[in-house]
């Protein structure tokens, strides 16, 4: 794997603990279910669903170099992604996310990435040390940031010479992360991916639907913003336009990744010259075939 990738995942790597139960919970529920552990994160999904669409990713994360992390280093090799760039540790442990969720969708998560906020800006060494760009000759294809990265380093990626070719896709990675992106708000080559929580932490108000969330989040100073809202619509809004589609109902089985699939679907159909609308309807299948079960689940 020594050709240039299709695309650039940069944020969080890391292993998914997920418990799932088959009834609806409340706080303080103790129910019987299933613990799984698979590979996880916002960076490494992006890039699982942009291998299982056929693109090369590459992620740039923090890694230790425990036992964890030589699973998990092995774990993204087999699904095609490549972490040829990634920063391993001597002395951070890789980080974990867990996660439970019922049959009324999640109900908590703690997500543990102390490590990738700890190793800084030394996971974006390849985009400055020539490997993938430098300051002179950056980047200039698609990159998907999560908001795993702490607030210091996003305000740094929103002013560096080192991303100002690239096609900049962002998310928060969860609503308490939201407003660590509005350093990035107002750049011109940025597309902004929330859901509708995310959407008013940014704004600092409350929004009835998607469609009054993006649009305002581009009168915040968005250049292009998609907001999602579970099974109700979802919306993407630019200065020109403004389009809003549902998702197709389906018996939802999973949430945990379903913002990510929809991310990187979207980012794929735009790839391959479908139009805004197409590209949204793509994103929003995929989403729900994901919730529903399938999709390299």
């Amino acid at each position: 794997m020594n050709a240039a990738p299709d695309i650039l995942c940069i944020g969080s790597v890391l292993w998914d603990i997920i418990g799932r139960a088959p009834t609806h919970m409340a706080a303080g529920a103790d129910v019987p279910g299933r613990i799984t552990r698979l590979p996880g994160g916002v960076a490494m999904n992006l890039a699982a669903t942009f291998a299982r669409f056929g693109l090369t990713a590459a992620v740039l994360s923090a890694v230790g170099r425990d036992g964890e992390g030589d699973e998990l280093v092995a774990a993204c090799a087999r699904r095609g992604i490549d972490t040829r760039h990634l920063y391993r540790s001597d002395d951070l442990p890789t980080d974990r996310y867990m996660a439970v969720e019922g049959a009324n969708g999640l109900i908590a998560a703690v997500a543990d990435a102390h490590s990738l906020e700890a190793a800084g800006a030394k996971i974006l060494r390849p985009l400055e040390d020539g490997r993938l760009g430098s300051a002179d000759a950056p980047w200039a294809g698609l990159i998907a940031l999560d908001g795993n990265l702490t607030q210091e380093l996003l305000a740094d990626v929103a002013g560096s010479a080192a991303f100002r070719a690239a096609d900049l896709r962002v998310a928060p990675a969860s609503p308490g992360k939201a407003e660590r992106l509005l350093p990035l708000l107002p750049r011109a080559r940025v597309t902004l991916y929330v859901n509708l929580e995310e959407a008013g932490l940014i704004c600092q108000r409350r929004f009835a639907g998607a469609a009054e969330a993006a649009a305002g989040l581009v009168a915040r100073g968005a250049a292009r913003v998609l907001v999602t809202d579970g099974g109700r619509p979802c919306a993407e809004a630019t200065h020109q336009r403004l389009l809003e589609s549902c998702p197709p109902p389906v018996l939802v089985t999973r949430v945990t990744g379903a913002g990510d699939t929809f991310m990187a679907a979207h980012i794929v159909a735009e790839r391959a010259g479908k139009d805004p609308a197409a590209a949204l309807e793509a994103a929003l299948a995929a989403a729900a075939d994901y919730v529903s079960g399938g999709a390299g689940g």
